[in-house]
Parts: C-alpha cells; structure tokens; sequence
C-alpha cells in the first residue's frame, strides 16, 4: 500500500479544502459541490500521473508527432450519495471511462456496520480502478465495496480517492485489503470521535451536498 497526501504541499487544493470544511461557507450548498468537484479534478490529475502511457502519432496541420497518450482510462467507481459531486470532477477529466456505482451506508451503533445494496460496474479484470468517496472515516465502506467489486473482475490496481482520512482508517484498510492499492488523499486529520466521525473533518458530506436525510 502506498499513502499520497496532497496536502502535504501547497496548493490551490488547500483552499478550496479550507472552504468545504469551513460551517459558514457550507450554507452554500451550491458552493460546497462545485469545491468537491474542483477538488475531483484536481485529484484525477495527480491520479492520471501514475497510469500506464503509449506512444501515439498524430498530425498536426504541419506534421506528424509522436505524444504520449493514456493506454486506458480508468474505471470510475462512486459510493452513493456524498461520492457524486467528487466523482464529477473525477468524469470530467477521465471523460471516456466507464463508471460504477455502489449503494452503501453505515448502521451506527457501538460497532459501525457497513450495508451494501446496490452495485453496478464493468468488468474490472487486468483495468486500473479508481474508487471514489470523499471521507475516509472507518475505512470500513472502502473494505466492504472493494470486496464486493472483487467479485467482477481483479483490477490490475486500485486507486482510494477521497478527501479527507482519518489514521484509524488509514491503519484499517493497511490491515484488510490484501490487493495492491494506492490511497490518495487531501488530509489526514486527527482522529475519529465517538460517534466514528473525523475530527476535525468537514461533517457529513452527503448532507452538505444534497440536505438532511429523514
């Protein structure tokens, strides 16, 4: 397992990651996932720096050239609901993938459980697999959906994307994914509270994006 942090360095990502977690700037529902999207973006970028390239020859309208070109886009895969507006970003520069989707929620209690509903996705055998969530909380949604996905195909490997980790997470998906995997991330911040929500964090970002659920 390999752990990028882009927060490490200084970017435009860090602003836009200080106005999603900022309790002010939330009330703009509008604002806050057009700041995931951006931060898809930014993210798919540094993503495509690690994936597989091929010489192409093009013309240009004075000659031919040799560039170096994708040799596939990734399979996108997005946990429903909080993962869309982060996904978008993500579909916006890999615009050619095919894409997943997975149904999954956590039932709280002294123990967090991960329940998983829905799945939808191509088949992922020998492709690079992006999976797409903003919050690393538990890491537990992560082990359950990539254990789901596994049942169609063995990726050739696996991209975490998400915004925001936790440590306990982090060591929780080190201890249970057994396959090659990179995770990507924004922050790794302090520590998960009682109810299993990252400290400081940002809250919960299906909410923010989309309002309270009943």
């Amino acid at each position: 397992m390999k752990v990028i942090n882009l927060g490490e360095s200084d970017s435009l990502a860090k602003q836009f990651l200080a106005q999603i977690r900022n309790k002010e700037i939330q009330q703009d529902r509008m604002r806050f996932r057009r700041n995931l999207e951006r931060l898809g973006e930014i993210m798919a970028y540094e993503v495509s720096k690690n994936l597989k390239y091929t010489s192409q020859t093009i013309e240009t309208p004075l000659k031919k050239l040799t560039v170096n070109q994708l040799q596939a886009q990734p399979i996108l895969v997005t946990v429903l609901r909080a993962g869309l507006p982060y996904f978008k970003g993500f579909i916006n520069y890999f615009d050619d993938s095919d894409a997943g989707f997975i149904g999954a929620y956590r039932k709280e209690g002294a123990e967090i459980e991960i329940n998983l509903e829905y799945l939808a996705t191509p088949d992922l055998e020998g492709r690079d697999v992006v999976l797409i969530d903003p919050m690393l909380a538990t890491g537990k949604s992560f082990v359950r959906s990539i254990q789901a996905l596994m049942k169609y195909g063995n990726p050739a490997h696996i991209h975490l994307a998400t915004l925001i980790a936790s440590p306990e997470g982090i060591d929780y998906v080190k201890a249970n994914l057994k396959t090659p995997f990179t995770l990507w991330t924004f922050s790794v911040d302090e520590k998960l509270d009682s109810r299993f929500y990252i400290v400081p964090g940002l809250g919960d970002a299906g909410d923010l994006s989309y309002g309270m659920k009943s």
